[in-house]
């Protein structure tokens, strides 16, 4: 049986980022993607957001993989010359009730290290953004947009160009424990046919089941997967907004809010359908909760503006009505099982995050693989 340093399970953003790092360190890294193509499950189907760091809770992973991951994350744009832009977006309470959300947005930001919030009242927001209707909001100046296709393509030829190599069709079945470290079984094998010395199961909507793919734990012993559906839908015309626009957030979610691509065209979403399976086709009859929700903040969209985009899935570890779950990174020290981190939940701002997911993976793997 082939040995390998290390093995990546899964090419989206994380995974390419992590499988990146662990090359950069010398190792020689396998990515295997089950589909044919990197980047093409929740990777592909995000609104593009550069985040700031503002909302999550102090001393999270999300938070502070967030606000390190953007500072490297413009940085790695800027010089490699991939495309985006720190737009800027406005959060915004639409009824006066909603000021107490924006005050406690604002004081989680400060304790995240996020300083740059300047709070508007209804007409300083205007005045940016005339065609805005709000009773306060809260500007940051952090977020922007990436081209996160080209960002995806830089990382994985980085990685090749350190020595990794990427396997797609590629799905793997089982890990076993091995001596070696673990061994991999793949579609259309009935034994392993691969070991690693550590495997970095970032598989994403699929992480849970990888996990209880693991021969001689109980599924009991890994975190269960809830998927939240969110639907796009496209704004047809010129948008009237030159920044994002994020309502008061709500379970699930960011709320239904207006993000922009880098050639300017707008797209609201997503929204929040707790499913059971993976299911990305949008129905269009969702666009009245749309108008709904968009109103609340601009008036004048006209109907018949709006059209079905596309849909993405966000990998939670908290289910409805259930407080909202961390960002999950677990090694041995946590689950026991020598040579795996585990990487659960990653859903936003796993994009903006990513860089600073991998350089912890990576810490983790010194730690296990140099010890």
């Amino acid at each position: 049986m082939d040995v390998v340093d290390c093995v990546v399970v899964g090419a989206g953003v994380v995974g390419l980022a992590v499988a990146r790092a662990l090359a950069r360190d010398g190792r020689e890294t396998l990515i295997v993607e089950k589909e044919s193509l990197f980047g093409s499950e929740t990777s592909a189907r995000n609104s593009e957001v550069i985040h700031a760091g503002i909302y999550y809770p102090q001393g999270s992973l999300k938070a502070r993989f967030c606000v390190a991951g953007r500072d490297q994350l413009y940085d790695y744009c800027e010089s490699r010359h991939i495309a985006h832009r720190r737009c800027g977006k406005l959060i915004v309470a639409t009824a006066p009730a909603q000021v107490a959300d924006l005050e406690r947005i604002k004081a989680a930001a400060e304790a995240n290290g996020v300083h740059d919030l300047a709070w508007l009242d209804g007409h300083q927001a205007r005045q940016l953004e005339p065609a805005l209707r709000c009773v306060a909001a809260l500007s940051s100046p952090s977020t922007g947009i990436i081209d996160s296709h080209a960002y995806m393509l830089s990382l994985l030829g980085e990685a090749e160009a350190d020595g990794a190599m990427i396997a797609y069709r590629t799905q793997v079945t089982a890990l076993r424990p091995s001596p070696e470290g673990v061994a991999l079984t793949f579609a259309g094998d009935d034994a392993p046919s691969l070991a690693a010395r550590l495997v970095v199961n970032s598989a994403g909507l699929h992480a849970p089941d990888l996990a209880r793919a693991v021969v001689g734990t109980s599924p009991d012993h890994w975190p269960r997967a809830y998927y939240a559906k969110g639907s796009y839908f496209t704004l047809s015309g010129a948008s009237p907004f030159s920044r994002l626009i994020y309502p008061a957030p709500e379970p699930g979610g960011l709320g239904v809010h207006i993000t922009l691509d880098l050639g300017g065209q707008a797209r609201f979403g997503p929204d929040v359908e707790w499913v059971d399976s993976l299911d990305y086709d949008v129905d269009p009859r969702r666009a009245d909760g749309f108008y709904e929700a968009v109103r609340a903040y601009w008036p004048g969209l006209e109907d018949g503006r709006l059209a079905p985009a596309y849909a993405g899935i966000r990998p939670k570890l908290a289910g409805p009505g259930q407080p909202a779950a961390d960002f999950q990174v677990s090694g041995p020290a946590e689950h026991g099982v020598a040579g795996l981190i585990n990487l659960f939940g990653i859903e936003s701002p796993g994009l903006t995050a990513s860089l600073a997911i991998a350089d912890h993976v990576a810490r983790l793997a010194r730690e296990s693989l140099d010890a």
